[in-house]
């Protein structure tokens, strides 16, 4: 594979403007995305009844890298510009390496009810990320209404936890921070290049780090092959890692990253449905409050304009 030269990418970023997805198709894969990271929580507490912390972080980033360099091999795809490497290291420090290793590092102590419910700030703050860093400006209505969604989630976190913040919490808030960063720039870079190959050349970006900290982890950490670990590796390596931020990023390219990441205002709620079927946690009263309060919030910024 080589480098794409500037005469051959100028014509490439002049298709991929020219013509745009439909934004109710933009909308129908950044909602794809939304339920694959749902099942992320659920499937990494599965994997972490055989797998150590760090042995899950790095195998599934190996894993997912494996698939995504198959593909970008497989059609000869060109290494991106030189300077895009930037924006996709971004992508890999916030959303292939950080994300993953803080929930799961949180996760050994939290439920994943509790844990989808702090994360479920994560629309606020892409959008937050999306104002300084692409320099969107969404309507006053927009922003009430994210304002309004983010509110509720704090408040059904909060009630949750008994009003207490715990380690697991400061995991997760900087999870928000890091995944936040990782969303913006994956999102503006799918604009120029197809959301697949976003995050397939930051997988293999990674390669280099997680390779030796797989190696290392599951040479000090015990390993247990079960059902639930392997399934759960598998679905947070391929599906969560990979298929899930391929829809999510074309998605956020068609409709706007604000937009779409006011979508994942339902993540934490439906990660709690699996957490019941999956994991037999219970919920609370609150939960079909909440999800009402946010279904609201999530129409409303839909149908605002920036």
């Amino acid at each position: 594979m080589r480098a794409q030269s500037s005469a051959t990418a100028t014509p490439s970023i002049a298709v991929a403007t020219s013509t745009p997805e439909r934004p109710g198709f933009g909308t129908l894969q950044a909602a794809l995305g939304v339920v694959a990271f749902s099942l992320t929580f659920p499937a990494t507490a599965w994997g972490l009844e055989g797998f150590g912390p760090w042995s899950l972080v790095a195998v599934r980033s190996v894993l997912a890298a494996v698939i995504a360099g198959g593909c970008l091999l497989a059609l000869r795809v060109p290494l991106p510009a030189r300077r895009h490497w930037a924006g996709l290291a971004v992508v890999g420090a916030g959303v292939v390496l950080g994300f993953p290793l803080l929930t799961t590092l949180a996760l050994e102590t939290s439920t994943t009810a509790h844990a989808a419910v702090v994360v479920g700030l994560l629309p606020l703050t892409t959008a937050l990320f999306s104002a300084l860093r692409v320099g969107t400006r969404p309507s006053r209505t927009f922003w009430i209404a994210a304002l309004a969604g983010a509110a509720a989630v704090l408040a059904f976190t909060v009630q949750q936890s008994g009003g207490a913040l715990s380690t697991a919490d400061v995991y997760l808030f900087a999870a928000l921070l890091v995944c936040a960063a990782g969303y913006t720039e994956g999102g503006r870079l799918a604009r120029i290049m197809p959301g697949w190959q976003v995050i397939g050349w930051a997988l293999v970006l990674c390669l280099p780090l997680t390779v030796p900290v797989a190696a290392l982890a599951l040479a000090h950490e015990p390993v247990q092959l079960t059902a639930h670990s392997v399934t759960g590796l598998l679905w947070v390596a391929a599906g969560s890692q990979f298929v899930g931020l391929v829809v999510w990023y074309r998605g956020m390219a068609a409709i706007g990253i604000p937009k779409a990441s006011q979508l994942q205002l339902a993540q934490p709620l439906l990660t709690l449905v699996w957490s019941v079927l999956l994991l037999g946690e219970h919920l609370t009263v609150a939960a079909p409050l909440t999800a009402a309060a946010v279904l609201v919030c999530i129409a409303v910024t839909q149908r605002s304009r920036g």
